[in-house]
C-alpha cells in the first residue's frame, strides 16, 4: 500500500499510527513533494468523486479560491491537484488492489482492509 501524506498534518500522523497499530506497512510518500500523478488522480475522481479530492481547509485552496475551483472542468481540476499536492485532501491511501481512501476515518479504513484480506 501507498500512503500520500504530509508530516505536518496531524490527521496523517493519526492514520500512520493506526496503520502501525494494525501491523500494516505502507510506502510513505510526501504529498507536498511528490503529488499523485494524473492517472491516480483520475482514478481517485472516479472512485471518490471530485468534491472529496480538494483540501478545502488548506492555504493553497484558499489562495486559489472556491469559485475558481468550482469553475474548473475535471481535467483542469486534475491538473491543479497534480501540480500542487497541498490542494489534495490527505491522507490518501492506495491499497494494493487499487482501491482508494481519502481523509482518515478509522471505520472506513478497517472496512477496506478487511475486504482486501478476504479470500
Amino acid at each position: 500500500m501507498k500512503l500520500y501524506s504530509y508530516s505536518g498534518c496531524s490527521t496523517c500522523r493519526r492514520a500512520i499510527a493506526w496503520l502501525r497499530q494494525h501491523g500494516l506497512t505502507v510506502e510513505l510518500i510526501d504529498i507536498t513533494l511528490t503529488p499523485p500523478g494524473r492517472p491516480l488522480l483520475e482514478q481517485a475522481m472516479k472512485q471518490l468523486g471530485r468534491g472529496r479530492l480538494f483540501n478545502t481547509s488548506g492555504q493553497s485552496y484558499r489562495a486559489l479560491g472556491a469559485a475558481t475551483v468550482k469553475a474548473m472542468d475535471d481535467s483542469q481540476a486534475i491538473e491543479a491537484l497534480a501540480a500542487d499536492g497541498r490542494l489534495i485532501k490527505r491522507p490518501l491511501l492506495v491499497s494494493d488492489d487499487g482501491r482508494l481512501l481519502i481523509g482518515f476515518k478509522p471505520e472506513e479504513w478497517q472496512t477496506l482492509l478487511e475486504e482486501g484480506a478476504a479470500p
